[in-house]
């Protein structure tokens, strides 16, 4: 009996032993299992920071490379822009409008003033009540004559208002190039008291009806989608009210519309626009007065200003670098309103 009880005893041991050793093997498994998935989930964590930290990395990197790019482009715009005004005048071969452009002294060759160094006061509008839109500026630029022009002003972006001088042996191509624009105005020279580069045909105050009827029929040859003239120099011409007379009776038998660039205090277009039963439409400010840039940007303020205050504005500038330069770097002003082209003023 005591051998039997032995055997028993021995075969239960080695059933707690097998028993033991599965234990044994199971634990370790588990062990090796959750020892592997921390080690795992944690080399995956450091690897998924890695790439999030490299990602970033890469955008800082572009950012400051876009920042850079932008530095770059401000420092640069000014000679790209007198680069292109270099390239169309040879392209034109019109080495002469570089230097135009250049020993540009301003608009102060467009008007006459009581007062030396201003431009005649504008007339002031009754404020607009604006509900749904916003406050409308339309920029017209004067003197356009040449690719390189179009090219500057296209440069930007903007819905300017090209103004055309009429064709001449200076600047044959004038009225070619606006046939390519869907839209532009025609800049038509007026005698003024004080002015002496004087275009070849320029409207006189003792010119007869039929003259300036005439002179009107072949600017809408020239020009034939012309609806909107407004006057290069003139403060002699505007300042005569039988002279606008005849101007505006001109005009209307061509369906054109007549813009006051105010170049005189002494301007009698407002009273023969009454006369007529049309609308005054005159420009508020003038840009380039001064050619200095900051001076440009000043103006452009001034006529935002005008505009939110009374609805509507009209600033008037030309195709000189500075000016160019100053709307380039005035754009995110123009966000508070709506620039336009003339025609969608009223």
């Amino acid at each position: 009996m005591a051998k039997r009880k032995h055997v028993k005893t021995k075969k239960k041991l080695n059933i707690l032993n097998y028993l033991v050793w599965v234990l044994g093997v199971v634990a370790l498994i588990l062990t090796s299992s959750v020892t592997g998935y921390y080690f795992g989930y944690k080399d995956a964590k450091e690897e998924i920071t890695k790439i999030e930290q490299e990602s970033q990395a890469k955008r800082l990197a572009l950012l400051q490379k876009i920042e850079d790019a932008n530095k770059k482009g401000k420092e640069t715009v000014n000679k790209r822009l007198k680069e292109v005004l270099k390239k169309e005048a040879k392209r034109d071969k019109k080495e002469e409008v570089i230097k135009k452009v250049k020993s540009y002294a301003g608009s102060s060759h467009e008007y006459s003033s009581s007062r030396a160094g201003e431009a005649p006061k504008r007339v002031k509008r009754e404020s607009k009540v604006l509900t749904s839109t916003k406050p409308k500026l339309a920029i017209i630029i004067d003197d356009v004559s040449v690719r390189s022009h179009i090219k500057a002003i296209k440069s930007l972006n903007l819905p300017l208002t090209m103004s055309f001088l009429p064709p001449s042996k200076a600047r044959p191509n004038s009225a070619k190039l606006a046939a390519k624009e869907s839209f532009y105005m025609v800049h038509l020279p007026m005698e003024a008291k004080n002015f002496n580069a004087e275009e070849p045909i320029t409207l006189r105050v003792t010119d007869s009806q039929s003259k300036i009827t005439s002179v009107i029929k072949e600017i809408k040859y020239h020009f034939p989608k012309v609806k909107y003239i407004n006057n290069h120099t003139g403060s002699k011409f505007t300042s005569d009210e039988k002279a606008m007379n005849k101007l505006i009776v001109a005009l209307n038998e061509q369906n054109i519309s007549f813009i006051d660039s105010r170049t005189t205090a002494d301007t009698k277009v407002p009273v023969v626009m009454e006369k007529f039963g049309y609308k005054y439409v005159s420009r508020d400010v003038f840009l380039d007065h001064h050619p200095d840039k900051a001076y440009v940007k000043s103006q452009i303020k001034k006529a935002i200003k005008i505009a939110k205050s009374e609805g509507i504005a009209i600033a008037i500038g030309h195709p000189h670098a500075n000016t160019i330069m100053a709307l380039y770097e005035s754009k995110n002003l123009f966000k508070d309103v709506e620039l336009v082209y003339v025609n969608r003023l009223y």
